[in-house]
């Protein structure tokens, strides 16, 4: 500040030392489009700029960037009082450094504060309005909507060639379809009864969205761990999104309904105890409390269980960067570049002319900057040592196949030393047709917000943005100790086990978003609630084979197309 503020005198009596500042800023811009190397070794520019030419910042906004300069400097320069020309000066620095629209955090509203008395009165009262045996009921009426219509309609707005891929995940099995239809499920929800016990929903809690993942303590943990649908809601919708999915498992390993149901009351019954002991804990403990590995394993004391369990925790502490970048890209000239495996991994320079999206590479290098201004300071510091290296769209999911998703592979202190982001694509939850809309007009924010406040610990990375285009994304990591299992190896036991983990973890998250005390109260302590979640789940998994069995009538019929390759 105190050079510009000694270089100001003599500007003013030379007006041509202006022009000469101009051309070299208008120069600037040439470098900007031959490559990502060529940008990022600049080491003498500011994080932001660095950050800018990494990403490949387009020349027409890098000029009106260069424009705006150019008119803070012309504002510095006026002739006026020393007062009222440092405050000119000094207020479009703060305007330039400002998080932008899509970036500022939505302020929450401030919950009051209720005596325990009135909360567990509040949970009792919900049983007379809503009785327990109410949420087991499961019949469709008469003017149910059709499944594959339902689910078509997701898609026009899809990217239009991956739509088969979609389809053909799907159309695997049933507990396939059930993954990818969380909009039927949730208009079926909306048509039954509910209570007012409000929760984070995690939306499409079924049971392979739970799983681990590395904290950033470094602590292997388990946690749900997809929120694309996230939204405030009544809690049962996520239980019986669970507790369904856990019986469409059972049926697809060819279990008896015997088994199958003991599965499903052993899950809701997991949920209605923890929901009771998280009620009974300090508030620090319940949002302190974490799943790790360790005590997984602790608690496990079947030897093939307990075998099994570590084998999982071991592969999970495999799946990271290194192993990402081992499996998804290779070192050329010293340059990591990612490997095309079409049409699930395509790097942007080989994107095929059918895609329908305008300018890849700027619909994820320009939501860079709005990216950073979601995350804590100490994070941009962080990814300011690295350099982007490359690009690809990648399908991921089942249910998300389709939607704009893309990975960056960038290396900090050598092509060894590798950091893989994931940017997603965040639409409207498939429940904000049925419920309250989201109080976060950036849907990237809402799964960010939904995420932090339900998971005991999150990825450092996460963080929201925008695109050119008018789409909103999420980012994260693409692969930081992730760990699943394997459902359709599971026996009984296994099944049953994880079933009562996942309930353990969605009892947890609901805790810390919603008032354990009036759900704990609501569920009470005999088995009512198991027993409607059990017939809930059995009659569910029944109309998800029937909707299944529509789906594949639909790609008989031609009336969807399914691809080869998934």
């Amino acid at each position: 500040m105190a050079t510009r503020r000694s270089e100001k005198t003599p500007a003013a009596k030379k007006p041509a030392a202006k022009k000469q500042t101009a051309k070299p800023a208008a120069k600037k811009a040439a470098p900007l489009r031959p490559s990502v190397r060529a940008a990022v070794e600049r080491t003498a520019q500011s994080a932001d700029d660095m950050a800018a030419q990494a990403f490949g910042l387009p020349p027409a906004a890098k000029k009106a960037a260069a424009k705006k300069a150019a008119a803070k400097k012309a504002a510095a320069k006026k002739p006026a009082a020393r007062k009222p020309a440092a405050k000119k000066a000094a207020a479009p620095q703060r305007r330039a450094t400002a998080p932008v629209a899509a970036a500022s955090r939505t302020p929450l509203p401030i919950q009051k504060h209720l005596a325990l008395e009135t909360r567990v009165a509040a949970g009792k009262t919900q049983r007379t309005a809503v009785p327990l045996e109410a949420l087991g009921a499961w019949e469709p009426k008469p003017d149910r909507a059709d499944p594959v219509a339902i689910i078509t309609a997701q898609e026009t707005d899809r990217l239009q060639p991956l739509l088969p891929v979609r389809h053909a995940r799907m159309l695997q099995n049933a507990f396939g379809f059930y993954r990818g239809a969380p909009a039927v499920m949730s208009a079926d929800l909306a048509a039954g009864p509910r209570t007012d016990l409000e929760v984070q929903l995690c939306g499409d809690a079924h049971l392979l969205n739970f799983g681990l993942y590395g904290s950033p303590e470094r602590s292997l943990v388990f946690d749900v761990n997809d929120f694309d649908e996230t939204l405030p809601g009544p809690f049962e919708w996520d239980v019986k999104r669970l507790v369904a999915s856990l019986v469409v498992a059972a049926r697809g390993n060819g279990f008896g309904r015997k088994k199958a149901r003991a599965i499903a009351l052993a899950s809701a019954r997991s949920y209605r105890d923890f929901m009771r002991r998280f009620a009974e804990m300090d508030t620090l403990t319940t949002w302190y409390t974490q799943m790790n590995a360790d005590k997984i394993l602790d608690g496990i004391h079947d030897p093939v269980l307990r075998a099994d369990a570590e084998r999982t925790a071991t592969r999970a502490t495999s799946r990271d960067a290194a192993q990402a970048a081992a499996k998804l890209t290779v070192v050329q000239d010293g340059r990591r570049t990612i490997v095309p495996q079409p049409p699930l991994v395509v790097p942007f320079r080989d994107l095929p002319e059918g895609l329908d999206i305008v300018d890849l590479n700027r619909s994820v290098r320009m939501n860079w900057t709005t990216y950073r201004h979601s995350l804590h300071s100490d994070v941009i510091r962080l990814l300011s040592r690295y350099r982007l290296e490359d690009l690809a769209l990648k399908v991921v999911g089942v249910g998300s196949v389709g939607t704009r998703c893309f990975i960056g592979v960038f290396t900090g202190r050598d092509a060894d030393d590798v950091l893989f982001l994931q940017v997603k694509e965040a639409g409207r939850s498939v429940l904000e047709p049925h419920l309250k809309r989201s109080r976060y007009k950036h849907q990237g924010e809402r799964v960010v917000a939904g995420q932090r406040l339900t998971q005991s610990a999150s990825d450092i990375f996460l963080g929201w943005s925008n695109g050119p285009q008018g789409g909103t994304f999420y980012w994260r990591q693409l692969r930081d100790w992730k760990g699943s299992v394997n459902v359709g190896t599971m026996d009984p036991a296994h099944l049953t086990a994880y079933g009562e983990l996942c309930a353990w973890t969605l009892a947890k998250g609901h805790a810390r978003s919603g008032d354990p005390a009036a759900i704990a109260a609501y569920l009470g302590k005999k088995d009512r609630f198991d027993i409607a979640m059990a017939d809930f789940a059995e009659a569910y998994a029944a109309q998800n084979e029937a909707d299944y069995a529509a789906m594949q009538k639909a790609a008989e019929d031609g009336r969807i197309e399914v691809a080869e390759v998934f």
